[in-house]
């Protein structure tokens, strides 16, 4: 599909908020509503829309640590990790990697001892290395037009 600037200016709307009425944003990009609302049907059929979410605050949550933990697979134990990784409760995100480790994956934890129990479960299928998220410096960035 063809992402026109209107488009773009729609996208946009609904990344920074995604609750606001098609009447609102229609205000913003300055077409009507059901204009909007064909637009966004539209993007949605298309697959550009993937679907929408509500951001939760982790700590809020009751999880006093982030994490990032990369993860260099043992010989035959990557794909056993692909299956298990899906099962873990802890795991925000999660890709596989080119470079020297094979994964890495964001993740929340209630404390130490919760990080350190985690860790014991995933030094079965390989090296682990574990950075403490400190703060977000960009969280959610929006995808924006190439073109700009």
């Amino acid at each position: 599909m063809y992402i026109d600037a209107l488009n773009w200016k729609i996208l946009g709307c609904l990344q920074r908020h995604a609750r606001q009425s098609n009447t609102e944003i229609g205000r913003q990009v300055g077409i009507s509503s059901p204009a909007v609302s064909e637009r966004i049907k539209k993007m949605e059929d298309a697959g550009v829309i993937e679907g929408y979410r509500t951001a939760v605050s982790y700590f809020e949550a009751g999880y006093q640590l982030k994490a990032i933990i990369t993860i260099r697979a043992f010989m035959g134990k990557l794909k056993p990790f692909l299956e298990k990784v899906k099962t873990f409760d802890e795991v925000l995100n999660c890709y596989r990697i080119t470079g020297n480790e094979n994964i890495v994956m964001v993740v929340i934890l209630k404390n130490q001892k919760h990080l350190e129990q985690f860790i014991d479960q995933l030094i079965i299928y390989g090296e682990t290395k574990t950075q403490i998220v400190l703060n977000e410096v960009v969280r959610d960035g929006a995808v924006i037009s190439i073109n700009r």
